[in-house]
């Protein structure tokens, strides 16, 4: 065997995996923080975009800052109407979507450094790359070129944090609970969007460049806080079984559930990783550098458990999630709510939509495990669909500007919160864990470093296209928007129904043995017959393979 270890296992389904500890919650608790990277950088960029000072520096327009205008609201441009006070949709667009490019090489090139030097030290590594970003940022003034460079830089960090991250998490997390810790990413990245919002709301009227340098700096926090705790936590068992370092693998296993080195349950369940690893090889042989990135898209696309298919539906999952259009309100919140006319203080409504965020995600942690993914997946986007309809056609009847309807722009915002509600509580957290959930350990760090990267791509084009959509010297949509991401919004729904199986309650190779023996309309009644040790007889000779038990059964 690998390593020049010999590792026995189990034939019973029920002891691939040793207990919950709390220790394990904790050590996944800290890895989620990884999310706040995500969240937070998020949240900032659609409130400096939007503060009077960042608005005079990158165009030129003065503003009063003691100006008392009809409605008693406090300053105003000098020289020019308050509603054409903005920045060009073209700078606001590139400004936003720049970080998203970065992010995207970032996944790429993270979980391609995950398999060389393992999990740990790439993350270690994005928080570096990342503090250097911020740096380029916060020493710019009003030169364009060293922020958007800053911009790209800190993104390729963020990369690196939120592709390895989710690996990370998802190969230490006990099954019973994985789906609940792993949200805990998507509850950190709103935590971050708070966070940012929070900031963002106390420094928007300064009027010097603290406005916007102080939300930059708060973020080496993060850094900081991330990269230090990662010094002493462990690495993953998996990454050492793929490197065939089969002790370490197991005392890493045995630090992250809190058991005995020698114990048992940390025999079973190495004995299943290292058999399901060796079975994968076998249908995923790894030739060369070039060809592991291939495997990622080999196979028939008509086979559940084929490479292919599993890259189109992380990728694909990754890109419906976009398509929800949710990163619409937290990009674009508060120039969007300026647009509505009646709205007094978009940066408050802003503030809201993000804490309706907040509270609702935590509700997914007991929701995942007890309805499974599919279920959320669903559900989630029938809400969403059903919600952006409504936004829409108030938007475009009782909501215009020119009507001055409070109330019909009241429900507007009351529709947009139960749509985040909707997300929160399902598509935002649910797709970070399918992903970490649906490759096979030899194309497991690419496979989810390509569904990140396309997270982030899609982030991008709906980050670059936006502005234009809803700019007023654009398109002009306005809450017209609203019936596109809807429309998209059915998309999701089709998709999550034909291919997103149900891995509830399953570890990882028990996952990778459902993908490849049921249909995802079917997975939710699938159970495991047998474990991967004994189909590659990884189990001592007094105990029956637990096949030939089934096939007698029968």
């Amino acid at each position: 065997m690998a390593g020049g270890v010999v590792v026995t296992g189990t034939n019973d389904v029920a002891r691939v995996e040793a207990p919950v500890t709390f220790k394990a919650y904790m050590i996944c608790a800290f890895a989620a923080f990884g999310g706040i990277f995500f969240g937070y950088d998020t949240g900032w960029m659609g409130g400096v975009l939007a503060m009077p000072y960042f608005i005079s520096l990158y165009t030129g327009i003065p503003y009063d800052y003691n100006a008392v205008n009809a409605d008693g609201t406090i300053g105003a441009p000098i020289g020019v109407d308050r509603s054409a006070f903005v920045l060009p949709s073209a700078t606001q667009s590139l400004f936003t979507s720049i970080l998203s490019c970065g992010t995207f090489f970032g996944a790429l090139v993270g979980g391609d450094i995950a398999d060389f030097i393992g999990r740990r030290p790439t993350i270690i590594m994005g928080c570096f790359v990342f503090s250097v970003g911020c740096i380029m940022q916060i020493a710019s003034a009003n030169q364009e070129v060293l922020f958007v460079f800053g911009r790209l830089i800190a993104g390729g960090g963020v990369g690196f944090i939120s592709a390895v991250v989710i690996l990370y998490m998802s190969e230490i997390a006990p099954r019973r609970i994985r789906g609940a810790l792993v949200s805990g990413y998507q509850f950190c990245i709103t935590i971050g969007i708070l966070l940012a919002n929070c900031v963002v709301y106390a420094t928007q009227s300064r009027s010097d460049s603290g406005s916007y340098r102080i939300p930059i700096g708060v973020q080496f926090l993060w850094a900081i806080i991330l990269g230090s705790g990662l010094v002493i936590l462990p690495e993953s068992p998996r990454y050492f079984v793929k490197k065939g370092r089969i002790e370490e693998a197991a005392k890493a296993l045995a630090f992250v559930r809190g058991q005995p080195f020698g114990s048992d349950y940390i025999k079973d369940e190495l004995a299943e990783i290292v058999a399901n690893n060796e079975f994968e090889m076998q249908h995923i042989p790894q030739t060369n550098y070039i060809g592991s990135w291939t495997a990622c898209f080999k196979g028939s696309l008509s086979r559940g458990n084929s490479s292919l298919r599993r890259t189109i539906l992380g990728a694909g999952l990754q890109c419906m999630q976009q398509c929800t259009g949710i990163n619409f309100v937290f990009y674009f919140g508060p120039p969007f709510f300026k647009q509505l006319g009646t709205i007094s203080n978009p940066f408050l409504i802003s503030l809201i939509t993000t804490l309706v965020n907040v509270l609702s995600t935590p509700i997914s942690f007991y929701t995942i495990e007890k309805f499974g993914r599919r279920a959320l997946l669903l559900t989630g986007a029938t809400g969403m669909i059903i919600s952006q309809f409504i936004v829409g056609a108030v938007g475009v009847t009782q909501g215009r500007e020119e009507v001055h309807n409070n109330a019909a722009v009241q429900a507007m915002i009351a529709f947009i919160c139960i749509n985040i509600a909707f997300f929160a509580t399902t598509w935002g957290p649910t797709a970070w864990v399918v992903v970490g959930e649906a490759f096979p350990l030899p194309i497991r760090s690419r496979g989810v470093g390509i569904s990140t990267a396309s997270n982030w791509f899609w982030n991008t084009i709906i980050a670059v296209i936006t502005p234009y959509l809803v700019g007023a010297d654009e398109a002009n949509l306005g809450p017209k928007v609203f019936f596109l991401w809807g429309s998209l919004c059915f998309l999701s729904l089709t998709f999550a129904y034909f291919l997103v199986p149900e891995l509830k309650g399953l570890s990882l190779e028990q996952a990778d043995m459902c993908m490849q023996e049921t249909s995802p309309r079917r997975s939710a009644g699938w159970k495991p017959s047998h474990t991967f040790a004994a189909e590659m007889r990884h189990v001592e000779d007094n105990k029956a393979l637990v096949n030939e038990a089934a096939d007698e059964k029968v």
